[in-house]
């Protein structure tokens, strides 16, 4: 079976970030059998002066194997379809 990584970065208190880990979530959860494991990470902007100079007006970002996907707001149907297009 092959696998997804999926990175959210973001920040504390950041409500754009939490609904975007809630559509996360949701996609993930509603994943048809037989689709790629999404192994999910967060990163803290706080924590990393890279990812802080780097995405500090554009979080939350969502990185799929690696590659920025989205950034603000995280459209469902569009991260289902990256996610399953992972084969």
């Amino acid at each position: 079976m092959s696998s997804v990584s999926l990175t959210l970065i973001g920040k504390p208190g950041c409500h754009l970030c939490d609904d975007a880990r809630a559509v996360i979530g949701a996609v993930i959860g509603d994943l048809p059998d037989g689709a790629p494991t999404v192994v999910v990470d967060e990163k803290n902007i706080l924590e990393d002066p890279d990812l802080h100079a780097q995405y500090v007006e554009d979080i939350p970002v969502v990185l799929v194997d690696g590659r920025v996907h989205t950034y603000w707001r995280v459209d469902p149907t569009r991260l289902r379809t990256a996610l399953l297009e992972v084969r």
